[in-house]
């Protein structure tokens, strides 16, 4: 019986050439293939510039692409080469509504100051280094969408992903005149200084939420098999933190594939999370569409073998049928030696990338057994 499973990368422009030339390109699909991967998640939208020649970039704010890709096209690439290999290809837009990091909004609020996301106090928002755009406002979700929308015209894709700012805004903005006025008609008074307010999250969380299902929409009016992919933070946190209500968009049946970012360096936590997100999150219906994102590289930071294979055989154990790893590079560490993992290992045998219906279908075919796997997480984790 084959083999179907989500086998997934992240390849980045931050700590990474990859991206930087054709030939290296080309050399990380071949390696990713013979690596027993399926899937790949490049870059497109990060750090105020696009991977791919912008009309919407260059009408907006005049620039194009990303000043070092200048004369080449490295979406197409990564599509070609990709394909070469029989790797599909799922755009992600990492940046989403962020600005910039540490450069006070950028050139794109530099050029277009009123896009800006603002704290009770007025001034830019800013979490964790990053500034953001005003993830509330009619026009700033139309230039995302727009983003979005000429990749999937414009390009031989598989999907688009958003992630953990897309969509997404700090649960500290929507303090802006359009927001405060919009909530003034709707209210008929002033949004509550506590930023953590639960009405007043569940209020800006819900216009997120409609976005997204409106791009979903539109991605699928332009090909109805293009997946709509999401990598959040982990819920309840990333609802109380960034206003991203992934249970609801679940529910709404608004992403075919959902990567939650379980982010941990070591395999006990990393457990805890699934465990988790198994037994209280999904359900006999949703739980094909779970891949989640692991953490095998960041700065110094490297998984060890046995995390990575305790990783993947616990996903398995407990029905969830695929993963994507942050970031391709991790591979490549230590003379390729979780790569060699793998290829020897746990992507010994070649899996297919899952189909649409597999995703969407595949729930209500398997909820029996999607049920048993549930029950085994209870007991595993009560041991």
């Amino acid at each position: 019986m084959a083999i179907i499973e989500t086998r997934g990368i992240w390849l980045t422009t931050t700590d990474s050439k990859v991206l930087r030339s054709k030939e290296g390109i080309a050399q990380a699909m071949d390696f990713l293939a013979q690596t027993g991967f399926n899937v790949v998640f490049p870059v497109v939208w990060n750090q105020a510039v696009t991977l791919y020649p912008s009309q919407t970039m260059q009408q907006n704010f005049g620039v194009e692409i990303d000043p070092m890709s200048v004369g080449r096209d490295p979406l197409e690439e990564v599509v070609v080469e990709a394909r070469r290999v029989g790797l599909k290809v799922i755009p992600w837009f990492e940046y989403g509504f962020a600005s910039s990091y540490n450069l006070n909004g950028g050139i794109l609020l530099q050029k277009k100051p009123e896009w800006a996301g603002r704290d009770r106090n007025g001034n830019l928002l800013k979490k964790n280094g990053f500034e953001w755009l005003n993830a509330l406002d009619p026009e700033v979700q139309e230039f995302l969408l727009n983003l979005v929308l000429e990749v999937v015209k414009n390009y031989d894709v598989d999907g688009i992903q958003g992630d953990d700012r897309l969509p997404a805004f700090p649960c500290e903005g929507g303090y802006d005149g359009v927001t405060l006025t919009r909530y003034r008609q709707q209210f008929d008074g002033n949004p509550p200084p506590n930023p953590q307010d639960r009405q007043w999250l569940q209020w800006r969380a819900d216009i997120l939420t409609d976005f997204w299902a409106h791009l979903y929409h539109q991605v699928k009016a332009v090909n109805p098999n293009l997946l709509v992919a999401i990598a959040p933070n982990i819920y309840d946190w990333a609802f109380q933190e960034y206003l991203q209500d992934s249970p609801t968009w679940l529910n709404r049946g608004i992403v075919d594939l959902i990567h939650p970012q379980i982010y941990r360096r070591d395999f006990k936590s990393y457990q805890a999370i699934a465990d988790q997100l198994v037994t209280q999150q999904f359900t006999g219906a949703t739980l094909p569409k779970l891949a989640p994102g692991i953490l095998m590289k960041l700065g110094s930071y490297c998984m060890s073998p046995e995390y990575l294979v305790q990783a993947i055989e616990y996903n398995r154990q407990v029905g969830i049928q695929g993963e994507v790893f942050f970031f391709y590079e991790g591979l490549r560490e230590n003379n390729n030696a979780l790569a060699k993992v793998l290829r020897n290992g746990v992507y010994a045998k070649s899996a297919s990338f899952p189909t649409l219906s597999d995703l969407s279908q595949g729930g209500r075919n398997n909820s029996k057994s999607t049920s048993i796997w549930q029950g085994v997480a209870k007991f595993l984790r009560n041991l």
